[in-house]
C-alpha cells in the first residue's frame, strides 16, 4: 500500500531504557526550557507500554522532505527572512497523520487488530524508536540521520497489538564528525548528542513565548521561524533526494519573503497567509518579534520608519524588538532623540531595559 511514504521500518516498545535516562537528565538539567508539555508528560514517553500497554509492534515511517537548495544560503540575504526548510510548505503534521490513519486503517481491516498512530507531539520518542527500527540513527545533534535521506525526515510511528518481526537498529555513523556541533550559532549543543533546547533557535521562535535574550539575537541573523544548520550541514547530506511529495514544495511566497512585507502584517493578514502552515500556530506578536531581530542584523537603515511605527503596537515584545532594532540601525546621536521622545510613553520593564 503506497501513501507516499519513503521508509519504513519495525521495532517493538521495548528497551528504551538508555534513552530514557537520557531523557529524563534533559528535564532535570531544565534543558527543555518552557516546554512544560514534556515534563507534564515525562512518564509516558519513558516506554510506548506507559503509553499503550497492549502495543506488540511499532512501525516507524519516514517522509522525505529534503529541500531543492541548501538552506545554508539563504542566510546570506539579509533583507529575506530565513524560514526553516519543514516549514516552507504544508505542515506535516497534517500530511503524515492522514497516511499513517490510511494505512493504520488497512492493518485494521485485514488483521483484526488495535492500532494508534501518533505524530510528533504525542509523547512517543519518536527519534530513538526510528534509531531502534533502522531507520536511521540519532547524530550528535540528536536530530534521525538517514544514510538514505541525510537529515530529512519526516517520522510517524503506529502502535499495534499486530505481532511483526522486528527490524534491526542502524548503527551510528556519526564517527569523529562534529560539524552538526560546530556550526551551532548559539552553542546549543553542551556535548555531543546532548542539547540544551534553551539555546536552540528553533526553540527561540518557535516554542519561547518571551522576550528573547540579547546574547542570542545577533546570532539568529536572519532565521525568523526555525533553524537548519545543524542539518544542513551533516556529510551525509551527500546521499540526499528532493522531497517528491508536492505538498512539502516551498510556497513561491515563503522562499525569499521580505522582512518589511512580513513586518507589516497585522493579526488577519497573518492568519490568512500562513494559512495551512506551522508557523500560523505562533501567533502573529511572536512571529513579528522574530522579524524585528532580523531587520536589526540587516544592516539596512531604510527599515528605521517601519521600526518607529512599531513602538505603538500593543504587544511589549514587538515594541521591545523595535527598540533593539533601531538601536542597531541608527547612530547613537538619532536613538537618543527617539529615546526622548519615546521613554516617557512605555510602561513594561522589558521595553524600558531595551532603551537604556
Amino acid at each position: 500500500m503506497d501513501v507516499g511514504f519513503d521508509a519504513v521500518k519495525f521495532t517493538d516498545p521495548k528497551g528504551l531504557e538508555k534513552n530514557a535516562d537520557h531523557f529524563n537528565e534533559f528535564i532535570k538539567k531544565g534543558h527543555h526550557g518552557e516546554m512544560s508539555w514534556i515534563e507534564e508528560k515525562a512518564d509516558r514517553r519513558n516506554s510506548p507500554l506507559t503509553l499503550w500497554p497492549e502495543v506488540k509492534s511499532i512501525i516507524m515511517l519516514g517522509m522525505n522532505y529534503g529541500p531543492e537548495h541548501d538552506p545554508l544560503q539563504s542566510l546570506l540575504d539579509k533583507d529575506n527572512g530565513n524560514i526553516s526548510v519543514h516549514a516552507l510548505g504544508k505542515d506535516y503534521h497534517d500530511v503524515v497523520k492522514k497516511r499513517l490513519k490510511q494505512i493504520a486503517r488497512k492493518i485494521h481491516q485485514d488483521h483484526n487488530v488495535e492500532v494508534k498512530v501518533f505524530v510528533d507531539t504525542a509523547p512517543v520518542m519518536e527519534k530513538p524508536l526510528a534509531a531502534k527500527s533502522g531507520l536511521g540513527w540519532q547524530g550528535k545533534h540528536t536530530n534521525l540521520v538517514s544514510r538514505e535521506f541525510g537529515s530529512w525526515l519526516f517520522l510517524g510511528s503506529i502502535f499495534t497489538t499486530l505481532e511483526i518481526e522486528p527490524d534491526s537498529p542502524e548503527l551510528d555513523n556519526c564517527g569523529s564528525c562534529r560539524s552538526c556541533l560546530d556550526i551551532c550559532p548559539t552553542k546549543a549543543f553542551p556535548a555531543p548528542y546532548k542539547l540544551d533546547a534553551r539555546r536552540c533557535i528553533s526553540y527561540l521562535t518557535i516554542e519561547y513565548k518571551g522576550h528573547i535574550d540579547l546574547e542570542f539575537r545577533k546570532a539568529m541573523g536572519n532565521r525568523i521561524y526555525g533553524c537548519d544548520d545543524c542539518l544542513s550541514v551533516c556529510p551525509w547530506n551527500k546521499y540526499a533526494k528532493m522531497t517528491k511529495e508536492m505538498h512539502y514544495f516551498p510556497r513561491i511566497e515563503l522562499r525569499r519573503p521580505q522582512l518589511e512585507d512580513l513586518a507589516l502584517m497585522d493579526d488577519p493578514t497573518f492568519r490568512t497567509f500562513f494559512s495551512g502552515s506551522p508557523i500560523k500556530r505562533i501567533g502573529r506578536d511572536y512571529f513579528i518579534r522574530n522579524v524585528l531581530i532580523a531587520i536589526g542584523n540587516s544592516d539596512n537603515n531604510t527599515y528605521i520608519p517601519l521600526l518607529i511605527s512599531k513602538l505603538e503596537e500593543n504587544s511589549p515584545y514587538i515594541r521591545a524588538m523595535a527598540v533593539w532594532a533601531l538601536k542597531e540601525l541608527m547612530s547613537k546621536s538619532q536613538f537618543k532623540v527617539l529615546h526622548k521622545t519615546y521613554e516617557k510613553l512605555e510602561n513594561d520593564t522589558n521595553v524600558i531595559n531595551e532603551w537604556n
